[in-house]
């Protein structure tokens, strides 16, 4: 039954249930208004409670009918309507989530009691859309504008305790929320109602709204790049303060069609579908997820407390595992141990404003610092975060091979280095992972899982299953070099070095980049990085550094295009933000504001003046081409190699770790779109004009999909199949 009824004395509970997060599809919304109906003829019945099944009141409407074809066949805000409207009083016993459609629900009822663990949300900008069922309108009726306004553009999820104290909730329960609502209903039988209907009443301010809304379009429009779902909440919720409350339903409605018709809610619903489906991996084997049992961790280790090690120690103890931190020297350790203890007394702040108990087994795992490596040998799992130096981690691992209990994981945090070399160490390479984590790893929801030769399926599992305990997105990868994020990096930060050659200036290709949606350009991430970070792995290489003769606009490299530019400016001292100086020029060494740089456009008018280069006229468009189709190249190749399992695996690697625009899918997921036959041309253009750059050459895999018709992104895992024995 997607409803059910019962009676507690002269109180009707409708329950809805429709596992796992009772979503408000159409049979449930066909089973409520059923319900609603019978309940307000019955005159046994004096007051209403609504909750949900299983712990659960609503997660929201099926993501899966928000075409506007299904939105056509039931709509929510009638029901809302409907519970409103009537002269029994309803309260809503909330349990677990209220998110979406499920808090929009709560708002039509009369009355709302939450359970104290209780999260509620209106989450529909984070998959491009707005609240569609009066969410917009309902709620800054309820706790006012501002207020309002934060929780629908940002979409993020509210605690119980805080929502109490907006004004959101009228009661905050320790103990079954059902049970307190049936005792709420039944004090306000017969009370009038009129107050309790947030349609019928008026936003109250103290605010000159106009002047509040138009700043907080501006601030919109800079932090959501691109992203129209952001600035439609906002007129949205303009519309509740200038518009009779219908009128708003009406403006709520169009301005839903107007995001629906730009395709970013559809690109926005595939990240969040294939953030679930990464979850479910499959090895080369044809092996599933579903067959193979992880381990349970129960204790953990961390070798490195630089920056990498301290994220990761504060991530394995905000998911509750007791950590042992390991260090080489008394000052690393004591600086270590004072950087994660900030971290975790931050994240206990956060646990107490969220009402979590410790005694209740919700706060931190303790951590242990220590210099010994006897320390570890007793642990489940230990990830070491050291530099990347391939020698160093061999040493570690060997020694970790012969002090750790046999059945022990052993992970490393490695951003590129080969897996298996690092396994050749041990006496137990079918134990033996890549966890490549994001900085800062505390923060970064990104989690590169590494896949080695020798690497067992229960390993696999383990690593993954410890990724979602850690609440990160875990994408299994295989083991070539930088993996694929950093991987497909590459001729994406190459590309835009040969603009700087040809006529462009950093300050042009990161704001093109950055109109696009992404979070910062090629060049300020690079500063950010730090210029000399590529600049020793090049000289590692024998591509920069004492012997290599002087710089030219297409010097050669092993047969193919080298840009210098990036060496020059380090053999010159300008390392980026650490410096004060790189690509741009910053207040002071450590600084964040990047400046463009006076010295940099002469630096640049001097190595084209030196070199023949006619600067161009700057055209956004081709710089999207040149580096976007450069990183989308690599990643058919990446799927061709088998290091990906399919598009969707690549898309969420750079939507949550490289900073890629949710709102266009991911690079994969923009190439269908685009059309895989535009990319195809613009790449083939590129490369007969410029043979010495392999990887503008299009892919084997572009080449097939595009000459089979370009096929939705959905059915490439079917021409994946038929690639010659390169899976």
């Amino acid at each position: 039954m997607a409803a059910t009824r019962t009676l507690s004395h002269t109180v009707a509970v409708i329950k809805i249930n429709n596992p796992p997060v009772n979503a408000l599809s159409t049979p449930v919304c066909q089973a409520l208004i059923k319900e609603l109906a019978e309940v307000k003829k019955d005159p046994s019945v004096e007051a209403i409670v609504l909750c949900g099944a299983n712990g659960k009141f609503s997660a929201g409407a099926d993501i899966r009918e928000f075409s506007s074809a299904a939105r056509r066949t039931v709509s929510l805000e009638d029901i809302n309507a409907e519970i409103e409207s009537t002269t029994k009083p309803v309260v809503a016993a909330i349990e677990g989530v209220a998110l979406g459609g499920g808090l929009e629900l709560a708002l039509s009822c009369h009355y709302r009691v939450a359970h104290i663990k209780t999260v509620m949300g209106l989450p529909e900008v984070l998959i491009g859309i707005l609240p569609a069922a009066g969410g917009t309108q309902r709620l800054p009726r309820l706790i006012g504008i501002p207020a309002a306004l934060d929780i629908i553009v940002r979409g993020r999820h509210v605690p119980a305790t805080e929502a109490f104290q907006l004004g959101i909730v009228d009661e905050v329960v320790p103990s079954s929320a059902i049970a307190a609502a049936v005792q709420m209903a039944r004090k306000v039988i017969g009370k009038p109602m009129d107050s309790r209907r947030l349609s019928t009443n008026a936003v109250q301010y103290n605010i000159n709204v106009d002047a509040f809304l138009d700043t907080a379009l501006e601030k919109a429009k800079r932090q959501f790049r691109g992203a129209q779902a952001p600035l439609a909440c906002i007129e949205a919720v303009r519309a509740s303060a200038q518009l009779p409350y219908q009128r708003g339903i009406e403006k709520e409605r169009q301005l839903f069609a107007s995001l629906w018709a730009t395709g970013q809610p559809q690109a926005q619903q595939y990240a969040f579908f294939s953030e679930r489906n990464v979850g479910k991996w499959t090895l080369p084997s044809g092996e599933r997820w579903d067959n193979v049992r992880p381990c349970q961790i129960r204790t953990a280790a961390v070798i490195g407390l630089g920056t990498m090690g301290r994220g990761i120690v504060t991530s394995l103890s905000k998911s509750n595992i007791p950590v042992i931190a390991l260090e080489q020297d008394t000052k690393q350790l004591d600086s270590g141990k004072k950087a994660v203890n900030s971290l975790l007394e931050r994240e206990a702040e956060k646990l107490k404003k969220q009402g979590n108990s410790f005694a209740e087994g919700n706060g931190l795992g303790s951590v242990h610092f220590t210099l010994n490596f006897e320390d570890l040998k007793n642990v489940d799992l230990v990830i070491e975060a050291v530099y990347e130096n391939m020698n160093l981690k061999k040493d570690i691992f060997r020694k970790l091979s012969s002090i750790m209990k046999p059945d022990a994981f052993l992970c490393t945090n490695t951003s590129g280095l080969n897996i298996d070399e690092i396994a050749s160490v041990t006496n137990r390479p079918q134990l033996v992972i890549g966890t490549h984590f994001f900085s800062p790893a505390n923060i970064m929801r990104l989690l590169e899982v590494v896949r080695g030769r020798h690497t067992s399926p229960t390993t696999i599992a383990t690593a993954m299953s410890l990724g979602k305990m850690l609440g990160k997105v875990a994408v299994l990868v295989g083991n070539c070099p930088l993996f694929v994020g950093n991987r497909m990096l590459g001729p994406y930060l190459e590309q835009a070095n040969y603009l700087l050659e040809e006529g462009y200036y950093p300050e042009e290709v990161d704001q093109a980049l950055e109109e696009f949606g992404f979070a910062m350009g090629p060049f300020r991430m690079m500063d950010l990085a730090g210029l000399d970070v590529g600049w020793r792995s090049r000289m590692e290489k024998g591509l920069a550094g004492s012997g290599v003769p002087p710089g030219t606009p297409a010097r050669q490299r092993e047969g193919n295009r080298y840009c210098p530019l990036a060496d020059m400016l380090c053999e010159l001292g300008r390392f980026g933000q650490k410096s004060g100086k790189g690509w741009y020029q910053y207040e002071k060494p450590g600084g964040r504001h990047a400046h463009p740089d006076p010295w940099v456009r002469d630096f640049l008018a001097k190595y084209r003046k030196t070199y023949n280069i006619k600067q161009q006229a700057v055209h956004p468009e081709q710089i999207l081409q040149r580096c976007l189709y450069a990183l989308i190249n690599e990643g058919f190749r990446v799927l061709e190699d088998g290091i990906a399992s399919g598009p969707e695996d690549i898309d969420v690697i750079y939507n949550n770790g490289y900073g890629w625009p949710k709102h266009r899918g991911g690079p994969m997921y923009y190439a269908s779109a685009v059309g895989l036959h535009e990319v195809l041309m613009v790449l083939e253009g590129y490369h007969k004009a410029n043979p010495d750059v392999p990887s503008m050459k299009p892919s084997f895999l572009l080449k097939k999909l595009a000459a089979v018709g370009g096929p939705p992104i959905k059915e490439w895992r079917t021409q994946l199949g038929k690639l010659p024995n390169k899976l």
